[in-house]
């Protein structure tokens, strides 16, 4: 338990950044999938428009702090591999 007002204040920070945190991993993990699932599935369309919505979502998780550039980066490039594996 926390002593100091300053300490109770981080803990507070701490409950409300886990909380954002978790939003955004879970998001991350779904939008990731979507992608993935449709690519398993070959078809080409769903994965072009689930490719989209994630490269939007991730570009916009650096800008708020969530993640870093080059891991954007790495993530997209990732997921555009997979898209472009389908015959």
């Amino acid at each position: 338990m926390a002593n100091h007002k300053s300490a109770e204040k981080r803990a507070r920070q701490t409950i409300k950044k886990t909380e954002r945190n978790r939003f955004y991993r879970t998001r991350l993990k779904n939008i990731t999938k979507a992608v993935k699932e449709a690519a398993a599935n070959n078809d080409k369309n769903a994965a072009n428009e689930a490719f989209k919505i994630a490269n939007k979502s991730i570009h916009a998780m650096v800008s708020r702090g969530f993640l870093k550039k080059q891991t954007a980066a790495r993530r997209v490039s990732r997921l555009a591999l997979l898209i472009n594996k389908i015959a």
